[in-house]
């Protein structure tokens, strides 16, 4: 079996922060889309994580996205967002 993706928490993705990360030569890039109900609260169900892939040397601004999917900003969207990973690296 395949070591998991090292993902920050949901809390993280709900302030917007952008994450990026690599195994071997496969390079990915998350980024929130964030909608908030109010200043402080979360809209998740309009909220999402799009996950874009790549394999290479080269950062995402000098590289051809291979694939990209998007995911609910929700602990389970986080989980299917690992699996995805998984898939790409086989």
């Amino acid at each position: 079996m395949t070591e998991r993706f090292y993902l920050p928490v949901l809390h993280s993705f709900e302030n917007g922060n952008v994450y990026t990360g690599s195994r071997g030569p496969l390079r990915f890039k998350i980024t929130p889309s964030v909608v908030m109900l109010r200043p402080k609260e979360v809209d998740f169900a309009q909220s999402s994580l799009r996950a874009e892939v790549w394999h290479g040397e080269y950062c995402y601004e000098k590289s051809e996205i291979e694939r990209e999917q998007v995911f609910p900003l929700s602990e389970e969207g986080l989980e299917a967002l690992q699996s995805w990973l998984m898939e790409q690296t086989a």
